[in-house]
């Protein structure tokens, strides 16, 4: 009986992969299952709820502790919970003064990250921390406004940290501190890199001609980087002409490939990386125009939202090498869309969460649930079949594969 159980966990392993940063294990939005179980007909059992404070921060999630950046008040709070029962492990707080110039929320935009017994913290308005993820000790901090003197920009600071073995990888936009890479033990300046100006999109880790490399979608455009020294690899001037207008994307990689793409009139592009040689493969306005919420890739297809939030976007499917458009369905008006085995997840601002398959043929809805009744705007988690989300008011978690 023991060999037999042994050989079915083989043969069908569990899912249970942690999301410890932005976007998950491996910053694409994926997690890797098998197939997503169909989930009871009022929809996902809920396990837990907890009230949080202000924030567009969604949760990390690794070694059995959730980790939910906001703001009560005037502190940004870290707070530490148990991953399954969201009983609260510690807690951490400090003063917060961020106050949102167009009265947008003034919590925390960057999700943290967990990795080597540490969580790391970029708040809204420059506090960079370190804490220990098990006690909830502050290990070190830095002030980004006045240690490198980085504006605030339109919305906060919204870059959430990317580790790279002993290196802390942020898009700060400083004088002479665009990027910068910190030592993850002691806070200490690594490295700087460019005087490009911060956007609100997060970097990647990627190996590109052999080579591994951090890619930041500046507000300029992109930006590859050695993690470990800072050298700047590749660049290539991707942004808006309109002043009013943010670069926000996660860049999606393959192999050689590098896609990017932003909104307010300039749209995708796709581009092939040759050392510091690209070439343009497409760019356009129409197939992929993503406002603030990142693309998903599965065999050579992305889905994202395509348009401005305000305006409503549609969901699409694009070809990732063509930039053709397979199908687009309006009417979700935005979200955020995450890929399990070859399902999609969306997460729609207006609280639905759908099943969908991950074809080119149609958008093929599987299941639909409403989850919650508030906006939604944080991205989601989803670590060991337990699927975690925000709302400007409640953190709540979800059963979506049973152990």
């Amino acid at each position: 009986m023991l060999i037999l159980l042994l050989l079915l966990a083989i043969a069908f392993p569990l899912s249970a992969e942690d999301w410890p940063q932005f976007l998950g294990p491996r910053r694409d939005g994926s997690y890797q299952s098998k197939a997503l179980p169909a989930w009871p007909a009022a929809g996902p059992q809920q396990l837990w709820q907890a009230q949080v404070g202000a924030g567009f921060a969604g949760p990390a999630v690794a070694d059995g502790k959730l980790i939910l950046f906001h703001r009560i008040d005037n502190e940004e709070i870290v707070d530490c919970l148990n991953a399954v029962n969201g009983q609260p492990i510690w807690s951490a707080r400090y003063g917060a003064d961020y106050v949102d110039d167009f009265r947008f929320d003034n919590g925390p935009r960057a999700v943290p990250a967990i990795a080597g017994g540490r969580v790391f913290t970029h708040g809204a308005h420059g506090m960079v921390h370190a804490w220990d993820l098990k006690t909830g000790k502050a290990l070190w901090k830095l002030n980004a406004r006045t240690q490198f003197k980085a504006p605030k920009g339109f919305f906060g600071f919204a870059c959430s940290p990317l580790v790279v073995g002993n290196t802390m990888l942020l898009n700060i936009g400083g004088a002479q501190a665009g990027i910068i890479g910190l030592d993850v033990a002691s806070g200490k300046v690594r490295w700087r890199a460019t005087e490009e100006p911060a956007s609100y999109a997060s970097p990647v880790l990627a190996t590109i001609n052999e080579t591994q490399q951090a890619v930041f979608f500046t507000r300029e455009g992109l930006v590859s980087v050695d993690p470990a020294t800072g050298k700047v690899r590749f660049s290539h001037h991707w942004r808006p002409a309109m002043r009013a207008s943010v670069n926000a994307c996660t860049p999606v990689i393959l192999g050689d490939l590098v896609f990017a793409s932003t909104s307010y009139g300039k749209g995708a592009t796709l581009l092939a990386i040759d050392g510091a040689e690209l070439k343009t493969m497409w760019a356009n306005d129409t197939s992929m125009s993503c406002h603030y919420s990142s693309c998903v890739m599965n065999n050579g297809l992305l889905f994202g939202f395509h348009g401005r939030q305000e305006a409503g976007a549609d969901l699409r499917c694009v070809d990732f090498k063509t930039g053709r458009v397979h199908w687009s369905q309006p009417g979700l008006r935005s979200g955020t869309v995450t890929r399990a085995g070859d399902d999609l997840l969306v997460l729609t601002e207006r609280g639905e969460l759908i099943r969908a398959a991950a074809l080119a043929n149609e958008f093929q809805v599987k299941q639909r649930a409403r989850i919650t009744r508030g906006e939604v705007r944080a991205y989601p988690a989803l670590a060991q079949g337990r699927f975690y989300f925000r709302d400007g008011e409640t953190l709540r978690c979800l059963q979506l594969i049973r152990p």
